[in-house]
């Protein structure tokens, strides 16, 4: 099966294409198309992962099930049979890697929780002792467990390209206070819920971010949730803490990237089969294991 790099839906408006969404105008609805496009370091790859834009779709579906008792969420239906009739030539483009979704007045933040030491996390608390500002313990290692999880706000830069930590003060001044705090809570109370669960199925949910919007009912949680391309999975038979931790996203893909010493400017190069095949098949593993469910492409 080849990888879907990008689409064209000439009967729809492209309201904006992100690096893996390409998002159409549905009247007063927006229908997200999860592609196969994987990006690294900030930039669209050549090369995509076959079926990863329906790993992505499924995944997150699966999740506003779970969570819908915490908070609403924009879907209104996955069903291609349920699209526009204008929609019918695209089912098989569509089917399995797309949502119709509510329209929503985003908040500018990604709400990122953190229940491990990882990441710019750990290059933080390597320099200062804190993660975006909040002290924590003396003496931890790379990728040990917090004493409990903590909120780290996130802006997209100028460039729109990289995320960038902001303190809780900032946030406020973003979005107000009520908001802030709303949507602090329900991020952690979010993370509580399906970090216990992931544990249950064998998967340690390190870090992961959301990102919310208002819509007539409220609050609602938005986009792709807890999916490799927005969390940090670790396998808990193999956790290790002092280090690295081997992962279900990208990484053999960023490490391939290292070792071909790309200067991580335009244009990205393309990647090898094998890196492709065993990416793919991390991605299949986590949907796997947290839905209990094979995923067939």
């Amino acid at each position: 099966m080849p990888a879907l790099i990008e689409t064209e839906l000439a009967p729809l408006t492209l309201y904006a294409r992100g690096k893996v969404r390409d998002l159409y105008s549905v009247g007063e609805r927006l229908l997200l198309v999860a592609t196969d496009r994987i990006s690294a370091f900030d930039h669209v790859l050549a090369t995509g992962i076959p079926g990863k834009g329906k790993v992505l779709t499924q995944l997150s579906l699966f999740w506003f099930k779970f969570l819908e008792d915490i908070v609403p969420n924009h879907l209104i239906t996955a069903d291609v049979d349920q699209y526009p009739e204008e929609l019918a030539g695209y089912r098989d483009e569509l089917e399995g890697r797309s949502m119709l979704v509510k329209r929503a007045q985003m908040f500018p933040v990604e709400c990122v929780v953190r229940g491990y030491l990882s990441g710019s996390g750990w290059k933080d608390y390597k320099a200062t002792g804190e993660v975006c500002g909040i002290q924590l313990p003396r003496g931890l290692r790379e990728s040990d467990r917090l004493p409990q999880p903590i909120f780290t706000p996130a802006s997209k830069s100028l460039d729109g390209e990289h995320d960038v930590n902001i303190s809780f003060d900032e946030m406020v001044s973003r979005v107000g206070a009520h908001n802030a705090e709303r949507l602090r809570d329900l991020t952690l109370a979010i993370y509580k819920k399906a970090s216990a669960y992931a544990e249950q199925r064998g998967v340690i949910l390190a870090d992961t971010k959301f990102e919310f919007g208002t819509a007539a009912e409220g609050i609602i949680l938005a986009d792709e949730v807890l999916t490799p391309d927005s969390s940090r999975f670790w396998p808990r038979d193999q956790y290790a803490p002092g280090g690295p931790q081997p992962s279900f996203d990208k990484q053999f893909v960023r490490d391939y990237l290292e070792s071909i010493h790309w200067n991580k400017k335009a244009p990205a190069p393309a990647l090898p089969l094998d890196v492709v095949a065993r990416t793919q098949e991390k991605y299949l593993e986590a949907f796997r294991l947290l839905t209990g469910t094979s995923l067939s492409l």
